[in-house]
């Protein structure tokens, strides 16, 4: 076996290490908070048992309903990932590449940046007239700076001797960028991306929340809320977001560990 194959069969195994232990520590968390609630330590009436809100959960899989706002968020989510990713990495390669250019862009991406994106909604909802389209604005607003900021950094990042080295073959600046700069900077933008994708799941349920839309996760909340309070069921609801949350960053985690293995073996210690 190679250095780098077995480098990266010791990263997969901490990771997997890293997981099961999670799980136990989660298991043993919710079986000690069942054994207080069936105790009494606390009140079963407020706070669920454990057992009752992962009983919920298994009946929301056929809950139709639920399952079609899950459908809305998650077209809003992929929607606005995809154009995120489409103007966000072309605009960070640019800024990268062109210190000028990144030195009049700055100021208006610090202030820009800060801005919550869930205030924006009564505007953005004003100028599109249409609920769908708000919702995909608000979270390309709150995605596009993780993808921006990393592309940008990641261009930086390039080995100042491999651009050289090539412009002096004579490559034009598109072939650097293309040849050099792109592929060293791809794990950054991976990373972007990840933290765009987590970032936009959570803009959508809280666009959702405040009333931008007439269906998804978020409306599924409130409306049981306002059905008579049913806390097994919310809880439930917010469970399957945040499994769907885990699941999306362990797919984008193989996926960047496929494709840039190197990358992963060298930063595995790090996460």
């Amino acid at each position: 076996m190679t250095a780098v194959a077995v480098l990266t069969a010791a990263a997969r195994t901490a990771s997997s290490g890293r997981a099961v232990r999670g799980a136990v520590g989660i298991a043993g968390l919710l079986g000690l908070a069942e054994l207080a609630g069936r105790a009494g330590l606390y009140d079963s009436s407020l706070i669920p048992l454990p057992s009752t809100v992962l009983a919920r959960a298994g009946t929301l899989v056929v809950n139709g309903t639920f399952l079609a706002d899950l459908g809305a968020t998650l077209t809003a989510w992929a929607e606005a990932l995809l154009i995120t990713i489409a103007c966000a990495v072309p605009v960070g390669l640019a800024l990268g590449a062109l210190p000028w250019m990144e030195a009049a862009v700055r100021p208006v991406v610090e202030f820009l940046r800060p801005i919550p994106s869930v205030a924006l909604v009564p505007l953005v909802l004003l100028l599109t007239h249409s609920d769908v389209r708000m919702e995909v604005a608000v979270i390309i607003y709150a995605a596009i700076w993780p993808v921006l900021i990393n592309t940008l950094y990641g261009v930086r990042e390039v080995d100042p001797l491999a651009k050289d080295t090539l412009r002096s073959y004579g490559f034009g600046p598109l072939d650097v960028l293309r040849r050099v700069s792109l592929p060293s900077a791809a794990p950054f933008i991976m990373t972007g991306i990840r933290l765009a994708a987590s970032t936009a799941l959570i803009v959508a349920v809280a666009v959702e929340l405040n009333g931008g839309r007439t269906n998804g996760i978020g409306v599924f909340l409130i409306q049981a809320e306002s059905g008579g309070g049913d806390i097994p069921v919310m809880i439930a609801s917010i469970l399957w977001v945040g499994v769907l949350g885990l699941t999306i960053n362990a797919v984008l985690v193989a996926t960047e560990r496929r494709l840039f293995r190197w990358h992963y073996v060298l930063t595995a210690d790090a996460r």
